[in-house]
């Protein structure tokens, strides 16, 4: 049977790249690897699904779930989780010193549907008392003017979402005092520490104890395949769910190194062991059972804030043949 050849966007992680250099292959597949940034991959494939395979927002896929049809199916890979508690900026002027002087103040975000801010609101409802509709939040570029919803969103009137001008951006309106918080996956330009502070600026140990109280360690990537592909070769959920894990395994052995440094970090051993100590030696786990709780959370944030029209279940967003982890 000869190879399907396909095209996968995801960027340059050390977790992929086995499978960006060749040394892991899908079984029954030769892949074309294109590194992209992650706002580049989901606008393309979003807008124009120009790829066969792609790194997807979990926000964004789960938002495509409600559409007819639905454009994709994802496999329970997570290329990219992120504690967010660090991700809240806000100008130092607003008076805002604690997540609850959130309530009633302007948030920017660049887009509603981000999976980070989802995580953000989420948190600050759950854990700090900030319900999502107690804001209202205002959406466009963070660095340059005119960033859109990659798709269209139809929220429940209570959520308060307005674009901001045409020839405004997030970063320069949190530093003039326009808007009084930012929830956002990248560092604005305007943080400096003075204007523009952390929420949490101590947000390792913020984020290291809400590890050790909740045990979630927040998903914000997945891996889509054209759903009309996937209708056609329905074992190429598997394969390539093996080859993701069998590239990740890779990248935990040279973690594990203690010959040399595989990564630019002088502390990397000491990080790993505790790493390990805190998290286990699993501490980015693949596939559906040991990802129910991070899953379930993230999914009752995106209905509680009007992103999901019925709230799913972990089984709901991925190929059927990925639920159970197959093991030799």
């Amino acid at each position: 049977m000869s190879k399907l050849n396909l095209s996968l966007a995801c960027w340059n992680y050390d977790r992929t790249r086995a499978i960006q250099d060749g040394t892991v292959q899908p079984d029954g597949m030769t892949i074309n690897y294109h590194d992209l940034p992650v706002e580049e991959t989901f606008f393309r494939m979003l807008r124009h699904r120009e790829f066969d395979i792609a790194e997807m927002s979990l926000s964004s896929y789960t938002v495509s779930l409600f559409r007819d049809p639905k454009p994709f199916i994802a496999i329970p890979i997570f290329p990219s989780r992120f504690f967010r508690h660090s991700c809240i900026y806000v100008n130092a002027k607003s008076g805002i010193r604690t997540p609850k002087d959130l309530i009633g103040k302007k948030v920017g975000v660049p887009e509603f549907q981000m999976t980070a801010p989802v995580w953000i609101r989420g948190i600050l409802d759950e854990h700090y008392g900030v319900p999502v509709d107690s804001v209202t939040y205002y959406t466009g570029g963070e660095e340059e003017p005119g960033r859109p919803e990659k798709l269209a969103l139809d929220l429940p009137p209570r959520i308060k979402v307005q674009a901001i001008g045409p020839t405004q951006t997030l970063s320069q309106m949190l530093r003039d005092g326009e808007i009084d918080a930012l929830h956002t996956a990248r560092a604005p330009s305007s943080y400096d520490g003075k204007n523009v502070v952390r929420l949490f600026e101590n947000y390792g140990d913020v984020e290291r104890d809400y590890f050790k109280s909740t045990n979630i360690f927040p998903i914000m990537h997945t891996i889509v395949i054209r759903r009309e592909l996937y209708e056609q070769n329905r074992w190429m959920a598997q394969a390539l769910y093996k080859a993701f894990v069998a590239a990740q395994e890779k990248t935990y052995h040279d973690l594990r190194e203690t010959a040399v440094l595989k990564a630019m970090l002088p502390f990397l051993n000491w990080e790993v062991d505790q790493t390990i100590k805190m998290m286990g030696t699993n501490y980015w786990p693949y596939g559906l059972e040991d990802n129910m709780k991070v899953l379930n959370t993230f999914l009752k944030y995106h209905y509680d804030c009007g992103l999901s029209k019925r709230l799913l279940k972990p089984e709901d967003l991925f190929a059927t043949e990925t639920h159970e982890s197959f093991k030799i």
